[in-house]
């Protein structure tokens, strides 16, 4: 190996890291609108499994099922709340379904050895929320979140894992403040935590 080759051989490294930590999936949207009605108008809410909207994300079962844990802990138990409300006359019911459209996910022990080198994960989340009884919608919104690969790698994967919460938070914030007045919200993982926010 010549000497110049050998001086190049620090840019050839940081190229190949930044091409490993480049990711294709991005959000579509900075904000979502606000829903047709509030969600208060509904007497009854239920919230459907988290589904995988390709095989690709499929294939990555363990962080899937982290999303659907997150979901049920931050949103599932204020739509139980909700539900122990007397109901209205007639029923309406509010059906939540999250899909997970994009997923990269650099687990654990990917990131131990590989560090930066994995790359970034990311993910977007999207739900189609509809009137149960007459299948009108009433809300799309889509959330996005991301690890970048030094911060992955800084934490030793803790920060991707981080984001299949902050997605999973990112809607269950969005469901809370569009209860009682229709507001929309960000795509972006907000700063509040679901359990933090009122719906009073």
């Amino acid at each position: 190996m010549t000497i110049r080759s050998f001086l190049h051989l620090p840019i050839l490294a940081s190229l190949l890291l930044l091409t490993a930590c480049a990711t294709n999936i991005k959000p579509t949207a900075e904000s979502n609108p606000a829903p047709t009605a509030k969600f208060s108008d509904f007497s009854r809410y239920e919230l459907a499994p988290v589904q995988a909207g390709s095989a690709e994300v499929a294939a990555q079962t363990a962080a899937v099922a982290k999303i659907q844990e997150h979901l049920d802990e931050k949103l599932g138990a204020r739509l139980k709340q909700w539900n122990a409300q007397p109901a209205k006359s007639p029923a309406r019911t509010l059906r939540i379904e999250p899909t997970v459209t994009e997923l990269k996910f650099v687990g654990g022990a990917k990131r131990f050895f590989a560090g930066a080198m994995a790359g970034s994960s990311a993910v977007i989340l999207k739900a189609r929320i509809t009137e149960k009884e007459t299948g009108k919608l009433v809300a799309s919104p889509e959330f996005y979140s991301k690890s970048s690969a030094m911060a992955g790698a800084v934490t030793i994967g803790g920060n991707d894992n981080a984001m299949l919460g902050r997605i999973a938070n990112a809607l269950a914030v969005y469901v809370i403040n569009n209860y009682k007045q229709a507001v929309g919200g960000p795509v972006l993982p907000p700063t509040e935590e679901a359990s933090a926010v009122s719906a009073e």
